[in-house]
């Protein structure tokens, strides 16, 4: 593998800048001005087709997001624009929803303009005062509501800091202050709704994430006893560079074999893989995600290594791997429009035992970050249902990662086996669609 690694270092160094762009264009995937704009139009369609409609569901009528440099709320830090890459000493964003007259104002109390979608509403040589000058654009709106982002159970809707938090409430003024209220159901729906247009962008994200597992996964990458899976680990994480795209986990690949007992939930879900060298018969199983334009993916899916008497998988492999399938089956088929996570997760496993199945569920909210807001169904160490993040309705127009195992008795192996899978999904309008299609059978690898 290593010699594989050095002959590609070294036909990489000698292809041109116009490869690398074919390469690239092979996905779509943007140089990087034209990232930045894409990514403002995103947000700006957002702001303008979204955030209304989440704020009126809410029953918010002002949202306030204050950040310092470096120490950003997490919605806040979805909400600016490409060249600002960091808030800016403390900024303070406003968004004022009149629903009369069915506008919604976006301010910033900060020294600048936040890009083309937020103006920049404070004049430092008229007011010096930051908290005054924010007192001032609260009292003229005097709305009914003034959302902050703290949550006990939501950390991504938990970033206004204490620090923040304190000095806000010591400079408001006594009937403004008493208008405060979390907008943790306002700050867990921006975060997870996706918009017709991230959706186009995100499928294109997903399969390439799938392309690059299939490359990873192939008799041109993986020598059977000299491949390592430490090798396939930075083998994706190059690949991911050279695209010029970012992983938001480190990938893990790890083996089952019929001569090793199948590890526990603990041990499988454990970061710090042992590096094994791929052998003939293999089973392999690969975690892996990237990052693009502020979406990010996070799929698992396997493949097995043909031995030489091998054409293809192993019939109770392939069966293995139909079980899998229905447990994605049941849970998908299991997720409606405001039903909790607990509720979707309770009837899905319990659907799954009463067909012989021994399954495993922990499926997440995927987007604007891998382990994203919304509603949780189920953690492999909580399979009674998650307190809280559980309790969340589904929501329409939400996008979720699959992610569940079921166990299977492998006579041939005289041992039990886990299959692990993780695809991203889309929630419509009460519709369950796989933003890219999912893995329904073993990938085969053929080597000499």
């Amino acid at each position: 593998m290593k010699f594989k690694i050095l002959v590609t270092l070294i036909l990489c160094v000698s292809f041109s800048c116009s490869k690398e762009v074919v390469v690239k264009n092979q996905y779509s995937i943007l140089e990087e001005k034209d990232r930045a704009t894409l990514k403002d139009e995103l947000l700006e369609d957002r702001f303008i087709n979204l955030l209304p409609e989440l704020m009126d569901k809410s029953d918010i009528d002002m949202w306030l997001l204050i950040s310092r440099e470096y120490n950003e709320d997490p919605v806040l830090k979805t909400m600016l624009p490409a060249t600002w890459l960091n808030a800016r000493r403390r900024t303070i964003l406003v968004f004022y929803r009149n629903k009369e007259k069915n506008t919604l104002e976006r301010l910033a109390v900060a020294r600048y303009n936040i890009g083309e979608s937020i103006k920049s509403a404070w004049d430092k040589e008229k007011e010096p005062n930051q908290w005054n000058a924010l007192s001032k654009i609260i009292k003229e709106r005097n709305p009914k509501k003034i959302g902050i982002n703290f949550s006990k159970h939501f950390p991504l809707a938990d970033g206004l800091v204490k620090t923040d938090y304190d000095e806000l409430k010591e400079n408001l003024p006594g009937e403004l202050s008493s208008k405060l209220v979390s907008a943790e159901k306002l700050a867990i729906a921006w975060i997870e709704t996706r918009t017709e247009k991230e959706l186009a962008l995100f499928r294109n994200l997903v399969k390439i994430t799938h392309d690059i597992i299939d490359e990873t996964f192939s008799e041109q990458v993986i020598i059977p006893g000299e491949t390592t899976t430490e090798d396939l680990v930075w083998f994706m994480r190059q690949k991911v560079t050279d695209l010029g795209l970012e992983t938001w986990f480190h990938p893990t690949i790890d083996v089952q074999r019929n001569s090793e007992v199948l590890k526990s939930h603990i041990e499988s879900f454990s970061k710090g893989k042992d590096e094994k060298i791929i052998q003939k018969g293999d089973l392999l199983h690969c975690d892996f995600g990237i990052t693009y334009i502020g979406l990010n993916t996070d799929c698992q899916q396997h493949a097995y290594v043909l031995k030489e008497d091998e054409n293809e998988v192993p019939k109770f492999l392939k069966e293995a791997f139909q079980k899998g399938n229905r447990v994605q089956d049941i849970l998908t088929s299991n997720m409606k429009s405001g039903k909790t996570g607990n509720l979707i997760l309770s009837a899905s496993l319990s659907q799954a035992k009463k067909e012989g199945l021994m399954p495993s569920i922990y499926t997440h909210p995927l987007g604007k970050y891998g382990h994203s807001a919304g509603t949780t169904i189920g953690m492999w160490d909580s399979q009674d249902g998650v307190p809280f993040k559980g309790d969340h309705p589904l929501q329409k127009n939400t996008a979720y990662a699959i992610e569940l195992n079921t166990t299977v008795t492998i006579k041939e192996w005289q041992k039990d086996i886990r299959i692990m899978l993780e695809e991203a999904g889309f929630f419509g309008d009460d519709v369950f669609e796989y933003v890219n299609e999912r893995q329904t059978a073993i990938k085969q690898i053929k080597t000499e």
